[in-house]
Formats: structure tokens, C-alpha cells, sequence
């Protein structure tokens, strides 16, 4: 079932007891917005409130019914696109916001000394002012009149990312999506990180995965493995580049190797790329001459 309220804003009821309210911030990395999703009914949590929309509080408060009250406001990571709704929707409901950490939290020592260099770029679109009202982790359960929700620790797209888990759908973020791959822009974004917790999704069994953009995720463990598959061939073909060409910079791969894509779209697929050498870096396969940065020429060891 899908609703207009006349100003552009859509609701959805995926399955009995989940609606999915989309918030108007259509662009090449977010799809058609932001899934703001709402669990239960009564007591209800709410997982990404969006970005800072004053339509979008509204039509989150609007999806609620009569009696309906907002008992937990879950963020799944902090970028500009998830996370800033968070303290309005928390002042207009009294729920508190509940996530992993701020922006910084979770970094592993080899990215929170590249993000102390500042060498190597970064920080898009992260959502700096955000702070929760309570940390969560692994393992933990929230009970309240939607049920219970399990928190995964997810990182990889950033370090503070967690994913939860409902009534066997899993609510992946942007880990897992069915139109597109992950951002995962270093020192945020670790790819170290982002494939651990790839193969740690691969061991699960959910039902369906509803991502923070784009369609419902059907068949989760294909979509999970076709992803470890792009990973590794990306993996395999910047080093078949580094073989063929010697030393190149992050920005020089990506052009070698991102030949199909809007050139509008290399910088994003150059920080992916340099998240790959960085892992390369870290497991003895490849190494820069000097300080590692954002400009710096990769070899094959």
C-alpha cells in the first residue's frame, strides 16, 4: 500500500506493521531518498529519520496514528542523509536517539591516524554535530511494542554503523542495496571493515533486507554474495593495473578501471578505490613511498 499527501511526500506499507516514509532527497547516491522506516504499532521506533527536513518531520509525525507515540529514534550511521532529523524528531516526540557513537566513534588505529594526518581527504556528507542520547551495540536487544529489535554492529560504510535486525527482515542501511554498491570513503569508511561485515551478513539467514535506499533486498544472501564477488574483482583488478602499469595514484586506477561509469561519478569511485589500497596497504600487497595520502602513488610489493 503506497500514499501521497499531495506534497510529494510517499508512505508505504511493506508488510503488516512496517511503513517506510521517503524523504525528498533524491540525488546519484541516495536513489529516490532516504527509507525512513517506522516499526510497529502503538509504541513504534523509528529507524533514520533523514536528513534535516522540516516536510519530512511532518510526514513522519503524520504516518503515525491516533494514539500512536515514538518510543526509540534508531540511526543507523551518521551522514548528513540519515542522521540530522534525529534531534528534531526527539524534541517533537520525547524519544530518545539511540546509535552506535558520534561520527568519529569506532575508527579503527590505522584510520584514526590517517584522519589525524588529514591526508588522505574525506568526510563527505558526515553529520558532525551528531551525538545520541545512548550508545548501542552488538548483541544488544530493544524491547518495546514493536517487538524486539537485535543491534548488529555493521562497519565499513563508517565505523559507526549498526544494522537491526526485526522479525527476521534486516534493516542493512547502506551496507546492503539493491541498485547500487557502498560508498566507502577512508578515514570514515574502511574497507577492511565493510568485508568483514560482508562475510559476517553472508552467515545469516534473514528473510529480506530493507536498505536506507531503493527497493526491499529479496534474496539477501545473493545480493550479499554478489557483493563480496564485485569487492574482490575490484580487489583483483586494481592490482592486475598496478601489475601492467606500475606505480598510480587512487584517482589513476579509478579511471583505468571505472571506464562505463558518469565521469561525474570518478571521485566517489576514486575514494573507494583508495579504500582498497589502504587495505592492500595494511595486508602487505601493495605500499606508497613516503606518508600515505590521498595523492600517493601505490606499487605492488
Amino acid at each position: 500500500m503506497e500514499r501521497g499527501d499531495g506534497a510529494g511526500v510517499t508512505t508505504a506499507q511493506p508488510e503488516p506493521d512496517l511503513r517506510c516514509v521517503l524523504a525528498p532527497n533524491p540525488s546519484p547516491m541516495t536513489l529516490h531518498g532516504t527509507n525512513t522506516y517506522i516499526l510497529g504499532r502503538g509504541e513504534v521506533a523509528v529507524i533514520d529519520p533523514g536528513p534535516p527536513d522540516a516536510g519530512h518531520l511532518r510526514a513522519i509525525l503524520a504516518s503515525l496514528g491516533p494514539g500512536e507515540r515514538v518510543g526509540a529514534i534508531l540511526v543507523t550511521h551518521s551522514h548528513l542523509d540519515h542522521s540530522p532529523l534525529a534531534r528534531p524528531l526527539a524534541e517533537a516526540t520525547g524519544a530518545p536517539v539511540l546509535a552506535a557513537g558520534p561520527s568519529e566513534f569506532g575508527r579503527s588505529p590505522v584510520m584514526a591516524a590517517l584522519a589525524a594526518s588529514g591526508g588522505v581527504g574525506g568526510g563527505e556528507g558526515v553529520d558532525r554535530d551528531f551525538t545520541p542520547d545512548r550508545r548501542i551495540a552488538e548483541g544488544e536487544r530493544l524491547e518495546g511494542g514493536w517487538g524486539r529489535i537485535e543491534v548488529l554492529a555493521t562497519p565499513g560504510h563508517m565505523a559507526n554503523h549498526l544494522s537491526f535486525a526485526w522479525r527476521g527482515a534486516l534493516f542493512p542501511g547502506d551496507t546492503v542495496m539493491g541498485w547500487s554498491t557502498s560508498l566507502v570513503s577512508p578515514p570514515d569508511g574502511d574497507m577492511t571493515a565493510f568485508m568483514a561485515t560482508l562475510e559476517a551478513l553472508s552467515r545469516r539467514d534473514d528473510r529480506i533486507h530493507y536498505p536506507g535506499h531503493g527497493a526491499p533486498v529479496r534474496d539477501p544472501a545473493a545480493r550479499v554474495a554478489e557483493l563480496l564477488a564485485h569487492r574482490r574483482a575490484r580487489e583483483a583488478l586494481i592490482l592486475d593495473v598496478l601489475a601492467a602499469n606500475g606505480p598510480c595514484t587512487a584517482e589513476e586506477l579509478a579511471r583505468a578501471i571505472y571506464t562505463d561509469v558518469d565521469p561525474a561519478l570518478l571521485p566517489a569511485a576514486a575514494r573507494n578505490v583508495l579504500a582498497h589500497l589502504i587495505d592492500l596497504n595494511e595486508k602487505n600487497a601493495t605500499s606508497t613511498k613516503g606518508p600515505l595520502h590521498s595523492g600517493a602513488r601505490f606499487s605492488l610489493r
